[in-house]
Parts: structure tokens; sequence; C-alpha cells
């Protein structure tokens, strides 16, 4: 719903291992994103090119220490890159206003910390977006693709039945979320973390350079097992009437 093409967290990791003479690849970048920043930046350190790199530039092998010291150096990092990257998505508010309408209440979770977020929750109500659970991925046992944080939502928003819950997200991990739930899933390409461009990058793209880009993070999605596939969040609408035709004649996810 926030960040088109989701390039704060992108920005805030290269930063911080910019900052150890470590230059990482925003393919790299983005492998892990949908998890928890502290496992991102763990995942980061197990590639074998990073790691080597760690090792090489500090002459130490990382390890859990360095984790905690390299999480805690990026939560200033990250804070300032949300700053820069808090505008929302065209459509959300839209979306958002529909949703209430219809008596269909909206939780949010994402993968930053409770810290790290403040500004950016103050930022997203005074455009018109206000959710009525927000879960971290600080508030819970376990980030993506574990559900806990999802589970945390149902229970904010007091919901009975799983089986009527739709969860949209832009990464793999989000979707296995959603699927370890029991829920619907609805997977965000265009505006998202799949293609990764910002909206002016995108609308600068011809058409077919759009649907090449579309094309790969459609294949990634559906190998991920999602239930729909959209372009923005702005689109969702039309799926939430789809899946209440399916939950009449008694489908479920």
């Amino acid at each position: 719903v926030i960040d088109f093409g989701s390039l704060a967290p992108l920005n805030a990791f290269r930063l911080l291992f910019q900052r150890h003479g470590i230059e990482i690849t925003v393919e790299e970048a983005r492998r892990p994103m949908g998890a928890e920043k502290w496992d991102h930046i763990q995942q980061l350190l197990m590639m074998p090119r990073i790691g080597e790199a760690w090792t090489e530039a500090t002459g130490q092998v990382a390890d859990k220490a360095t984790v905690d010291a390299l999480y805690e150096e990026f939560i200033p990092v990250q804070i300032e890159a949300i700053a820069q990257r808090s505008t929302l998505i065209p459509g959300v508010v839209e979306m958002f206003n529909d949703l209430t309408a219809r008596g269909i209440a909206v939780g949010g979770n994402t993968g930053y910390g409770s810290d790290m977020v403040t500004d950016m929750v103050k930022s997203a109500a005074d455009q018109g977006y206000r959710p009525q659970s927000i879960v971290c991925a600080t508030d819970v046992p376990r980030g993506r693709p574990f559900p806990h944080m999802l589970w945390q939502n149902l229970l904010e928003l007091k919901i009975e039945s799983v089986q009527s819950v739709v969860k949209v997200d832009d990464t793999v991990p989000g979707i296995a979320e959603g699927l370890n739930a029991g829920c619907w899933t609805v997977a965000v390409t265009s505006s998202g973390n799949e293609v990764g461009l910002d909206e002016d990058q995108w609308l600068a793209l011809s058409g077919t350079e759009q649907q090449a880009l579309k094309q790969k993070a459609e294949d990634k999605f559906e190998a991920s097992g999602a239930h729909y596939i959209i372009d923005s969040v702005a689109d969702l609408i039309a799926v939430i009437d789809d899946i209440e035709q399916r939950l009449k004649v008694g489908e479920q996810p």
C-alpha cells in the first residue's frame, strides 16, 4: 500500500553494507524481501559472495553478534529511507474506502520493526489509509513465512473464520504467510517488490517492457501458489467480488 516498487528497504540494506565497504546488488538485496529485517540481514550474510566479502572487509566471519550489531545500525538507516518513500500507491485510498463501506475489516502487517514505522503509519493515516490493525514482525515470535503476524491481525480484528480472510502481498514470503495461515492469497506485481521500480520508472517503460517484467513476477507468484495475481492493490476489489461469489457456493482457500 505504500512505497511504489518497495525501494525503502532496498536502499537501506545497500547503504548499510556500503558503510562497511561492501557493495550488494539490487538482486541480492531483494532476494530475502518480505522477511523480518534481522532475518533479512542474516540471509544476506549467508549468501556466499556477501559472506566472503564481509570476511575480507572486516577480517571476521559473520555470526549472530554481527547480525545483532548490524540490525541496531540498520534501524536509523531504515527509518530515514522510509521517510523518503512514504507515499501511498495510487488507488489505495479508494480501495480502502470501498472495503470499509462493505464492512470488510482491514489490517496490515510488515517486515519492518515496530520502532521503524511510527512516522510511516502517521503519514499513511494523513493520506487516508487507516487500517484497524497494524502488526510488525517484532511484535510476534516469528516473521514471514510464519503466519504469526497475520494471526495477530486476526486476533485484533476479531475475525472468526480464516477462510474469509484475504492476504495481499508483493513478496513470496508474504504469500507463504497467507497460505500457511489458510487464507486466500493475492500477489501484487507492477507496484511491488518483484518488479521493483518506482512509479516514474515504471511509467517510462514501453508496454512491451512492462509486460516482460510483469510476466516474470507472475511466473514467480504462480509458482508460490498465490490464488490471484494483480498489478496493484488498486485492482483488489474485483478479486474481492470473485472470492465472495466462491464463498457463497462453499469454496474455501
